[in-house]
């Protein structure tokens, strides 16, 4: 029996003023997560390593190794529970409910201990410019269930947008992944050519990660449920470095605009949402920013674009 009544919308109503507390406590919560990942996790080029994947239930870190095994964690947003599980067959959860960060970090470290798995975590929140550690915040403490669920089916979309625009593209891209420290997913296709050093410092995050992260010149995309410095939940599309007059680009998708100030096309989730065709419109709005980031730079588009979308079975 589930603790929330499932939504039925495929695209649902994501209202950031609503679901803005609950969005930063479960902020908080990912990154305490993450960071298991992370210390636990061989690293990956752009910190793929650390992220988490869409699931048919909430996010997943994905299998994590464990010395000759391996353990794996999931926030399930349809019960409502974080569960932990092991490849020696321990399987043990904690229930998501309205609690204090402090009180998370404790609950999450005691599960990985029952199950044998003793991690030590930074417990410095990234990416966030004002923080608290994680075992000494108690100022962050709500979870509202209905809103988590929403914010999940949203990604259950988005994921599933992503990862057909994916399909498009033959060069290097990423996975469709969700970062917590920024808290967005995102998918990110590359040239092949490097790129200058982020000028940039990023809240709480070492200038060497950011620097290795964007060692090569991109173009991506990503979703942010409400945060991300627009206030509400949207869409985005950057190319690093980017080129002269990428601002200026005439866009066909209506709604869709360059923001000066944060330096990225915006496409508002709700223009999705309520479009006739949400794929096409979104699908649309990221193959032409995508296209005239590509056009601009130069970039070999014979060489890393199909014209098809892949094989079908």
């Amino acid at each position: 029996m589930t603790s929330t009544k499932l939504t039925q919308e495929p695209w649902p109503v994501l209202s950031y003023p609503e679901w803005k507390d609950t969005y930063q406590t479960l902020h908080l919560w990912t990154q305490i997560v993450g960071k298991v990942r992370l210390v636990r996790t061989p690293w990956v080029n752009h910190s793929w390593h650390v992220v988490f994947y869409v699931t048919a239930r909430g996010l997943t870190t994905s299998a994590i190794p464990n010395g000759p095994g391996t353990f794996q964690i999931d926030f399930d947003f349809v019960d409502h529970k974080l569960w932990i599980a092991t490849s020696e067959g321990d399987f043990v959860h904690l229930p998501l409910r309205p609690m204090t960060v402090a009180d998370f970090y404790r609950e999450v470290m005691a599960k990985l201990a029952e199950v044998g798995i003793a991690v030590r975590i930074h417990t410095t929140p990234n990416e966030i410019p004002e923080v608290i550690p994680f075992d000494q915040d108690t100022t962050h403490k709500s979870y509202d269930a209905a809103q988590a669920h929403r914010f999940w089916r949203a990604l259950v979309q988005v994921d599933r947008v992503f990862k057909l625009f994916r399909t498009g593209f033959l060069g290097k891209c990423s996975p469709v992944q969700f970062f917590w420290g920024s808290f967005d997913l995102a998918v990110t296709r590359f040239s092949g050519r490097p790129a200058p050093p982020p000028k940039g410092a990023t809240p709480n995050v070492a200038s060497w990660v950011m620097a290795e992260a964007y060692s090569h010149e991109v173009s991506s995309c990503g979703f942010w449920p409400g945060n991300g410095g627009y206030g509400r939940a949207a869409f985005y599309v950057y190319a690093y470095p980017e080129p002269p007059s990428y601002g200026e680009t005439r866009l066909r998708t209506a709604d869709a605009f360059y923001d000066q100030g944060l330096g990225q096309f915006i496409l508002p989730y709700d223009a999705v949402r309520g479009a006739r065709d949400p794929d096409a419109l979104l699908l649309g709005f990221l193959q032409e920013t995508y296209a005239a980031a590509a056009a601009l730079s130069r970039w070999d588009r014979q060489a890393l674009e199909r014209s098809d979308s892949g094989p079908r079975t």
